[in-house]
């Protein structure tokens, strides 16, 4: 059985805790590896290696370190199909979504290869006599990053790439549930040509995650995942003096208005509710039609495109979603489904007792929908992550924009109308931080931001975007005079630039 250790220092090393966690294929249920969890002192040695060879590499200049990127997406793209697979087998999710989860951190990769323009300063001459002000973007020194199994690859993209393009060195602490393409990154990395330190991926739980926090030579730290723990980081972050960006959990609402076009509305809720077994942040989790007729059209047609869902394999290209990722996962999504029923929420389409033939021991789950339920459900107030949509119905407008606005969570969120004022009053009031307007999964493009509002987001900068660059730099702002225009005497008043 293989057994996966860290990256430090430009190369695989053991474990040396003792302990290790199982990496399981989803798709059969049987453990494929073994990751071991890093104490302390192993993330300590991934620190004291990014700390040795930062100051080099942030005194690199930034074309050359965008060159790195360049060759980096290079050999990504040789190595896709590969890259895709493993991620497949680990996550369980299907092989073209696995391209699309790196597709898109790729696309963070690309963006950060414009970083001799995007780390570009402020210059003013003659700010006063003789006076010149300019600003200068330094990176911060060693950052890190802790990602989620979801997207076991575009979100380290996400965060190393930009952290990398800055001058920063970098630690990632990826999810135990399927390390593989983590690591398998930050190989290609140094064969792009990345110095050997400067990005570090160190495995662990809970442990390696304190760790990070309480190093006094981290000096900034981005997390995606739950949030309890999103809200728990930021906090500790805060008191040991750390940047941090933290995003959490999601409960993405799509508005239907009478006048929508509503196959192509089902279509949309289809894929966004259910794609990726809707282990997705992103993911459509409560669909709110506008009115009685409106939504008795949306449940005529949901119902038999839930029930004719395919799930299948992940290695299966004709698959609609794959498994779960974890029995745990399963079984609290299945936990979840009993919730509602008991709450009196109409149990619609039930894909709990889905088995799939060849692959019993797989942790597979068929799509589930209800229909009445209320914003004092629990299924409706929580996350669920897993195949299930949950239709709450709406008399008006009003009531439909109130639903995601006065919602805990404020991810993301989607209009489907063909009204282009409905669309733009909604996109102008609803309390929610990325809004799609017929656009079901509305996740900015790489050179705009992404993060989400209220307990989806803690701290004032996001991902990706000018964001990223703001969050990983440090400014600093320099006043020069030289002696030509100093007048002689000392000034004991605050300078005035006359």
């Amino acid at each position: 059985m293989r057994t996966i250790g860290h990256f430090i220092g430009g190369k695989e090393v053991e474990g040396k805790s003792g302990r290790f966690a199982d990496v399981f294929e989803p798709m059969t249920g049987e453990v494929k590896a073994k990751v071991a969890l890093a104490t302390k002192a192993e993330l300590r040695a991934a620190v004291e290696n990014a700390k040795a060879a930062q100051p080099e590499w942030g005194a690199t200049n930034p074309q050359r370190r965008a060159r790195v990127l360049m060759k980096f997406l290079e050999l990504v793209q040789r190595d896709y199909d590969k890259l895709a697979e493993l991620l497949a087998r680990e996550h369980g999710k299907t092989i073209p979504d696995a391209k699309g989860d790196i597709q898109r951190g790729l696309e963070v990769a690309e963006f950060a290869c414009g970083i001799p323009h995007l780390m570009k300063g402020e210059y003013t001459e003659g700010a006063g006599p003789g006076i010149d002000i300019y600003s200068m973007r330094q990176p911060l020194g060693v950052v890190a990053g802790i990602t989620p199994f979801n997207f076991p690859a575009m979100i380290p993209m996400w965060k190393f790439a930009p952290a990398i393009a800055c001058g920063n060195a970098f630690i990632l602490k990826p999810s135990e549930r399927d390390p593989g393409v983590p690591m398998a990154l930050a190989a290609l990395m140094l064969e792009a040509g990345l110095p050997p330190g400067i990005l570090n991926v160190v495995n662990g739980d809970k442990e390696s995650v304190d760790a990070i926090l309480d190093d006094p030579d981290i000096k900034a730290v981005g997390f995606v995942g739950s949030s309890p723990i999103a809200q728990y980081i930021y906090e500790r972050a805060a008191q040991t003096g750390k940047r941090a960006q933290c995003f959490g959990g999601a409960k993405n609402h799509a508005i239907i208005m009478p006048d929508a076009d509503i196959d192509q509305t089902v279509d949309a809720l289809i894929g966004a509710g259910y794609g990726s077994a809707g282990e997705r942040c992103m993911a459509i989790s409560v669909a709110v039609p506008v009115g009685k007729a409106t939504a008795d059209k949306l449940m005529e047609k949901l119902i038999p495109r839930v029930e004719s869902l395919k799930i299948g394999p992940s290695t299966d290209p004709t698959a609609d979603y794959g498994p779960l990722v974890t029995k745990e996962a399963l079984e609290r999504v299945k936990n979840y489904v009993e919730i509602g029923v008991q709450e009196g929420a109409t149990l619609a389409v039930d894909g709990r007792g889905f088995k799939m033939q060849g692959y019993e021991n797989g942790f597979y789950m068929g799509g589930c929908l209800f229909d009445n339920v209320t914003k004092d459900m629990r299924i409706y107030k929580e996350e669920i992550f897993g195949p299930v949509l949950s239709v709450v119905r709406a008399h008006d407008y009003a009531e439909a924009l109130a639903l995601p606005s006065d919602h805990d969570y404020g991810n993301g969120v989607a209009i489907f109308t063909r009204d282009g004022d409905a669309a733009r009053d909604f996109a102008a009031k609803v309390n929610v931080g990325m809004v799609g307007i017929n656009v079901p999964i509305p996740v900015p493009i790489a050179y705009y931001t992404f993060g989400g509002w209220k307990k989806s987001g803690f701290g004032d900068l996001n991902q990706h975007g000018p964001d990223s660059v703001r969050f990983y730099t440090k400014t600093k702002t320099v006043t020069s005079r030289w002696p030509s225009g100093v007048k002689e005497g000392a000034e004991f008043s605050i300078p005035l630039m006359k």
